[in-house]
């Protein structure tokens, strides 16, 4: 049964908790959509839905974090993915926020909302002083979640999987 991973956050509206095998048919249709892989290099196929959950598994057990399954806590069911991922970023592993939506839910503001909970967890919980994210500079909708985050461009040209990225951070005196 979808949603039965240990719980990482709560925000007002959402629990994030771990991804675990039951959620791939979840995972499948979400990964599997052209529209909201747009930015991605591709769609994922259901094998690689799978190996996304695997994946996200082994970062949990390595890291203590990755992308979490992002549920309404009114109990209608999953909205999409958000986390934190330990990513390489100029040399070193920075701890960087990341979410993905179904397209039914966007313009709700559950990017924004997630995305400030990891941010948040990423200075607390894991007592760290900067918080990144990459997002690819036609994304438009993300270039405004971060901004609502309280995020500032820092840099750009950042290749990840193939594709250039814009350097976003929050560091801990932004916020304080």
């Amino acid at each position: 049964m979808i949603g039965e991973g240990r719980v990482v956050l709560t925000t007002e509206r959402l629990t994030l908790q771990e991804l675990t095998d039951a959620d791939l048919d979840f995972m499948a249709r979400i990964l599997g959509d052209p529209q909201v892989m747009r930015f991605w290099p591709r769609p994922h196929t259901r094998d690689e839905a799978r190996q996304w959950i695997e994946k996200q598994q082994r970062r949990y057990a390595a890291d203590g974090v990755g992308y979490w399954l992002a549920l309404e806590r009114d109990g209608s069911g999953p909205v999409g993915l958000a986390g934190v991922v330990m990513t390489p970023v100029q040399g070193r592993d920075e701890p960087a926020i990341g979410y993905i939506l179904l397209k039914d839910r966007w313009g709700r503001g559950y990017a924004s909302e997630a995305a400030a909970a990891c941010r948040d967890y990423v200075l607390g919980a894991m007592g760290r002083e900067r918080v990144v994210t990459l997002i690819r500079p036609e994304n438009a909708p993300s270039l405004r979640v971060a901004e609502r985050i309280g995020m500032t461009r820092v840099g750009s040209g950042i290749v990840l999987l193939g594709l250039e990225h814009d350097l976003f951070e929050y560091r801990r005196e932004n916020g304080e």
